[in-house]
């Protein structure tokens, strides 16, 4: 029996670039960076005084109680829940076929740390009861669960830098194999705080510009020194092709594969050669059915390491040999900075764009391009997608070795119903 076919038919974000899909998309596409200065006493201290920070807080956008109740990071991904599922057109589903799949690389740290401090100082009976709830890294989905009463499963993968995608494959496969006709996937972050910020600048891996904020994210260039630690949330609803076509809904495009390998190399460097996120990507390109000259575009990882952006191109070019002339790749990192376990999901979210518009965003600060072998690192304004445009691949990699990538197929309305008759 062949598997369901799986679209996406709603959107929601918050980034370091734009409260909402809109907003995000708008700014991506002219390649404005959302990364600033910190304007807060304690980053004066540290090597790195620069991140990513939503542009829209969530707080105003919830009611008294949720920002009292819920860590920033569950703040966030409600926020862009409520975006997708509206976006989506609410679709009437019965609760024990409808699943959510949200992640959180961290979870609440930056609440159980404030709380800490309340412990420190004033005791343990002045500590929130609800410090917990606030700290899991399944809270983010838990409260989705709830806002929208999804009965049928409950996923929080943290798989680090790749949970975003994770959580959306959990979603593709729980469509495909008839546990769920809806799912609500995605991902959320806020480790925006002094002891992530000093825990990566001790390992290096952040970029130091402090006196260029918008130029630090360096994605592919030469010059790159480190990524740049953002926040934010990205969440898409995904349907069976039938349930959708069922109700009318516009469908964005086809999520139509997922690959996922193990480095087995290091952990927090990937392995040089990038034999595992290549076979990541082959096994995505296998599942959709797809073939390497069938992908127009590649939404990179690509952090702006050193060793990272590297390992990803020789990736590219071993999974896609060899189609990869005129290949149109993207790091959109450039202008977000690195989203951690929302990074994979704000990344196919824009991967989806990118195949509804038929438009490419730009990667910004590619000053000295790295030698791509082929590869069209898509700078100084967006790229139209078309000829073999059938394909985009969406990469997530991260410490620990995880590797994810996600195949996305372009598709109207029409075709969706085509293709389920």
């Amino acid at each position: 029996m062949s598997p369901r076919r799986v679209v996406v038919t709603g959107l929601g974000a918050t980034t370091p670039v734009g409260g909402d899909v809109t907003a995000t998309w708008v700014a991506l596409t002219s390649g404005r960076s959302g990364v600033r200065a910190l304007d807060v006493d304690w980053a004066e201290e540290l090597p790195v005084r620069i991140a990513a920070p939503v542009a829209v807080e969530p707080a105003p956008l919830l009611e008294p109680v949720e920002v009292r109740r819920l860590d920033r990071v569950q703040q966030l991904a409600l926020v862009a829940a409520r975006e997708a599922w509206s976006d989506a057109g609410a679709p009437a589903v019965d609760p024990e076929r409808f699943a959510v799949a949200v992640s959180s690389g961290g979870g609440g740290l930056g609440g159980i740390l404030r709380q800490n401090e309340v412990l420190r100082r004033e005791g343990w009976k002045r500590v929130s009861p609800m410090t917990i709830p606030m700290y899991m890294a399944n809270g983010s989905a838990s409260w989705v669960s709830l806002e929208f009463g999804a009965a049928a499963e409950l996923h929080a993968p943290a798989s680090a830098c790749a949970s975003g995608a994770e959580a959306l494959a959990l979603g593709l496969e729980m469509v495909r194999s008839g546990r769920a006709e809806v799912v609500v996937a995605g991902g959320a972050e806020a480790m925006i705080h002094p002891i992530v910020l000093a825990g990566f600048a001790a390992m290096r891996a952040l970029s130091r510009r402090n006196d260029d904020p918008a130029g630090a994210s360096r994605p592919f260039d030469a010059d790159r020194d480190g990524f740049v630690l953002g926040e934010g949330a990205a969440v898409m609803v995904l349907e069976s092709a039938a349930h959708a076509a069922g109700r009318g809904a516009r469908v964005y495009a086809e999520l139509a594969g997922a690959g996922r390998s193990a480095d087995m190399y290091h952990i927090a460097n990937p392995e040089p050669s990038g034999a595992g996120a290549a076979r990541a990507m082959r096994r995505a390109l296998a599942d959709a059915e797809l073939t390497a000259d069938q992908i127009g575009h590649v939404n990179a990882h690509a952090t702006g390491t050193p060793m990272g952006d590297t390992a990803e191109l020789a990736a590219v070019r071993s999974a896609l040999a060899p189609a990869v002339d005129g290949l149109l790749v993207t790091a959109v990192k450039s202008m977000t900075g690195h989203l951690l376990g929302a990074g994979g999901a704000l990344e196919a979210l824009v991967t989806t764009l990118s195949l509804y518009h038929g438009t490419v965003p730009p990667t910004r600060n590619v000053d000295k391009p790295d030698e791509v072998g082929g590869i069209e690192v898509v700078r100084d304004g967006c790229r139209p997608l078309t000829g073999r445009a059938a394909g985009a691949i969406s990469n997530s990699f991260a410490f620990g070795g995880h590797n994810v990538s996600l195949v996305f197929r372009g598709g109207d309305n029409s075709s969706i119903v085509k293709l389920n008759r």
